[in-house]
């Protein structure tokens, strides 16, 4: 039906049509007039445009009303979804190969009775993983974020079928040395790529759907894992690495067809294929226009290089910042969470639960409390903070594990009581955790930096979490079998001195866009709780450093 077209009017990223007649939008009969919520968006116009026209909803804003598509359901939703499916896959292989190398089908075959060959065997993929996150950063600012997506699953699943072929120990730990390779590759890119998609006032909460896969991931490991002991064939530990080959060789076809980062396209100088993304992804025209304005302020529009990239990384405006997300990042793992994830059904076993079976199920019941902690922290993501989470979490943290430590010390583990405290305290740990600081250091990590180094920062910050699990899932073992007690002291103990150097230099990031969290490194949170404490005795009125600290 043809219609004579007047004003295009732009409000939120929404064309309104406004008419002299009462004519139907073109294509679409049924159009209602106005919807009132709609409306309540329209008062800063001018009252003549209101009172003059009709107003009419473009096709795009039509359809999703329509259908009765939520904001929550958005396209950044969808592709961040997609996104965290490499979460998924590296969460699935971490909850099965700890169980794995203590089938008897798999240690007969390939000898993981010694501690060493055993942490080898769960650790050597963490290896190759923390060298190739170091060329993600990079690698991601050249080619995309979506194409190291695809490129790193590739080679996971490569990798995942030569370890399932595998008829002898040097090509199941060259197989899994590849897919660490993969896994490193599109691993920090996922988060980053999350962050720069997402509207500032759910970040948070989009961001947390990567942690939340990396449970789900674990715990359908677990089951796998429980469900395949009992056969007696090889099939036994091949099906699980099956398993992952396909769904990496899913995410990676799936990843050409996601939408690049509309940050990136912006940092790259493709403007137009930038707004027209910021716009797929279902973001209001006054949001594209300011993000556009601060990326243009922020990022020049060409790629600089391996050496330039280092070279800014430790500028004087950023370093404090890369220094802070690496320490996160290291000390998230130096907290003991894989070691726990990797050795669960042997730390079950060793607080008592009797047989291996047993174990294996109290580690995938684990695993469920896992995820079903994460998705209730998703809802307060946003609401509480990061530095509250990081500080909180520590405390607890080191407090569960400083209690399983002492236990095991004391010999008090030896008692029906001590032996179900230590379950007790396992399942804390794994609570405050998930809530906690598996929720909100990663994301606050990629979200301080600003878009010129927040690739690279988030591979350098990954690479040290890797090094880390590393270092924890090959002594673990050994450590174990030495000291019962004494990982968990050391775990306590990182956890304790994250939460205190948190308290000291971390700044709260929520709410805040990522393009306007420059200002928030200036002065750290103890020397604005120095100069507040200064400032109220200049003025006669001191204030209690327990009340300064709650307000830093």
């Amino acid at each position: 039906m043809s219609s004579s077209r007047a004003d295009i009017i732009e409000v939120l990223g929404v064309n309104y049509e406004s008419r002299s007649s009462t004519e139907l939008v073109d294509g679409f009969p049924d159009v209602p007039d106005y919807v009132p919520p709609t409306l309540t968006r329209l008062e800063g116009l001018p009252e003549n445009i209101q009172a003059k026209f009709k107003i009419y909803e473009s096709q795009t804003a039509w359809i999703r009303r329509k259908f009765g598509i939520s904001g929550y359901f958005q396209v950044y939703t969808m592709c961040s979804l997609f996104a965290s499916m490499g979460c998924f896959i590296t969460g699935l292989d971490t909850g099965t190969i700890g169980p794995i190398t203590l089938m008897p089908q798999f240690r007969d075959r390939f000898g993981t009775d010694s501690p060493v060959t055993q942490g080898l065997v769960v650790s050597c993929i963490l290896m190759t993983a923390s060298v190739a996150a170091i060329f993600s950063g990079p690698f991601a600012d050249r080619f995309s974020r979506t194409h190291i997506f695809a490129t790193g699953a590739l080679i996971f699943s490569l990798g995942s079928l030569i370890t399932a072929a595998s008829g002898n120990l040097s090509m199941l730990l060259t197989g899994r040395c590849i897919a660490g390779f993969g896994q490193g590759l599109f691993w920090s890119t996922i988060t980053v790529y999350i962050t720069e998609i997402a509207p500032t006032n759910i970040r948070g909460r989009l961001s947390c759907i990567a942690q939340l896969y990396i449970t789900m991931g674990i715990a359908l490991g677990y089951f796998i894992s429980y469900g395949c002991i009992r056969l007696t064939s090889s099939t036994s530990w091949r099906l699980p690495f099956i398993v992952q080959a396909v769904l990496s060789l899913q995410f990676a076809v799936g990843s050409v067809f996601l939408p690049h980062s509309p940050r990136w396209l912006q940092h790259v100088g493709r403007t137009d294929e930038a707004s027209r993304t910021w716009s797929y992804l279902g973001f209001s025209a006054i949001e594209v226009q300011k993000e556009q304005e601060f990326v243009q302020r922020q990022a020049s529009a060409q790629y600089v290089g391996w050496y330039a990239t280092a070279k800014m990384l430790w500028s004087k405006d950023v370093r404090g910042r890369t220094a802070l997300g690496v320490f996160l990042m290291a000390m998230q793992q130096a907290c003991g969470i894989n070691a726990i994830v990797y050795y669960a059904p042997v730390l079950f076993a060793q607080a008592g639960l009797k047989p291996m079976t047993t174990a294996f199920l109290a580690s995938g019941i684990s695993a469920l409390l896992n995820c079903l902690y994460t998705i209730v922290a998703q809802t307060f993501t946003d609401r509480l903070g990061r530095r509250s989470f990081v500080i909180v979490g520590g405390t607890m943290i080191s407090i569960s594990m400083l209690i399983i430590g002492t236990m095991y010390a004391t010999h008090a583990s030896e008692s029906a009581v001590g032996k179900w405290m230590i379950v007790g305290c396992l399942y804390l740990f794994l609570f405050v955790f998930s809530m906690t600081w598996g929720i909100v250091t990663r994301i606050y990590c990629t979200e301080i930096q600003p878009i010129r180094t927040r690739a690279a920062a988030t591979s350098l910050a990954q690479c040290a979490h890797w090094v880390v699990d590393w270092l924890i899932a090959f002594t673990a073992p050994l450590y174990l079998s030495k000291s019962a007690s004494g990982p968990y002291f050391l775990f306590g103990g990182c956890a304790l001195l994250t939460a205190i150097v948190c308290l000291l230099f971390q700044p709260e990031s929520r709410g805040i866009t990522l393009e306007g969290l420059d200002g928030l490194f200036e002065v750290s949170p103890w020397r604005k709780l120095l100069e507040r404490y200064l400032s109220g005795r200049r003025e006669g009125r001191e204030e209690p450093i327990a009340l300064t600290l709650r307000r830093a």
